[in-house]
């Protein structure tokens, strides 16, 4: 791809979390403290709302991989379970053998005595659940009967929702307003400002680079990266993966502001995005001018490799 003419080890803006690429801006790092307080302090419920592309699933791991040894941890990515099914996969991530046939009751005092065995091992259970706004309501509640086992310091289980903003609007149902009022810490992931913007992708190119190569996004390219992207963390990946392919394809040392103006021409924006700016990608889209770069910059990619 564009990697030796960039001097790249890896692409940059992959769109999978990869936790390597972890930044400690201030809102990631920020949500990052308050999960660590939550759960060393045995809170049950914490919740981390944002919207789409802003980085959730990466906290998620992130989190994951700095909880201290002492914690096991289950991972949900699809919480669009039935309660039943919720309990199984429950059990399935935490290695807990629960029989097949088992009733609701039976699921929940199985996984309670397992639980038990492990507070008494010394051991902190986590679930994460991903896209928690997909869960029916009814699943939460038993998911909040699954946290009323506790002893007297403490919960057995405690559970981190991460989900979209529509997660708020599911919580205020009356029928389960006993796990919204259990809800202690919550925290809400933002856009990236201009300025962290470009530690964003500086830092990102840095972790991917083999050597310091110097600056490889003109300022005028990261101003108007910051533009299409609204700040977005994923919209930023996509436009700066595409900006680096037409770098690439131009035979430019350095992504300009065209780079990236062709780049977001080929990639769909949200309609948040000012009229003027989808009028003019919508200009060049139509001229072909973006199609062409991508598919110059395709063939530059398999002619050399």
């Amino acid at each position: 791809m564009y990697l030796d003419h960039f001097n790249l080890r890896e692409v940059p803006f992959a769109l999978t979390p990869d936790t390597t690429f972890f930044l400690n801006r201030a809102g990631y790092q920020d949500a990052l403290n308050v999960l660590l307080v939550a759960l060393r302090g045995g809170e049950g419920f914490v919740k981390v709302t944002g919207e789409v592309g802003t980085g959730k699933t990466l906290l998620c791991r992130k989190l994951i991989n700095t909880l201290g040894e002492e914690f096991d941890t289950a991972y949900l990515h699809n919480p669009y379970l039935e309660p039943a099914d919720l309990l199984d996969a429950v059990a399935v991530e935490l290695g807990i053998p629960v029989a097949e046939s088992s009733g609701r009751h039976a699921q929940l005092q199985t996984l309670a005595s397992a639980l038990v065995e492990r507070h008494l091992a010394g051991r902190s259970i986590v679930l994460c659940l991903d896209e928690a706004q997909a869960m029916p309501v009814h699943t939460l509640e038993v998911l909040r009967l699954l946290t009323n086992l506790e002893t007297e310091k403490r919960k057995l289980i405690q559970v981190v929702l991460f989900g979209q903003p529509e997660l708020d609007e599911v919580l205020q149902a009356e029928s389960i307003r006993q796990l919204r009022q259990r809800i202690t810490f919550s925290y809400k992931l933002v856009p990236m400002s201009r300025i962290a913007l470009g530690n964003y992708v500086r830092h990102r190119l840095a972790v991917a680079a083999r050597v310091d190569n110097g600056p490889v996004f003109e300022e005028a390219a990261l101003d108007t990266l910051f533009r299409f992207s609204s700040g977005t963390p994923r919209l930023v990946n996509v436009l700066g993966h595409k900006a680096l392919m037409v770098a690439f394809g131009r035979g430019e040392v350095c992504v300009t502001k065209r780079s990236v103006h062709l780049a977001a021409a080929d990639t769909v924006i949200p309609i948040s995005s000012s009229s003027l700016v989808r009028r003019r990608l919508g200009a060049w889209a139509r001229a072909g001018l973006a199609g062409a770069a991508i598919g110059a910059a395709c063939s530059a990619v398999l002619l050399a490799g």
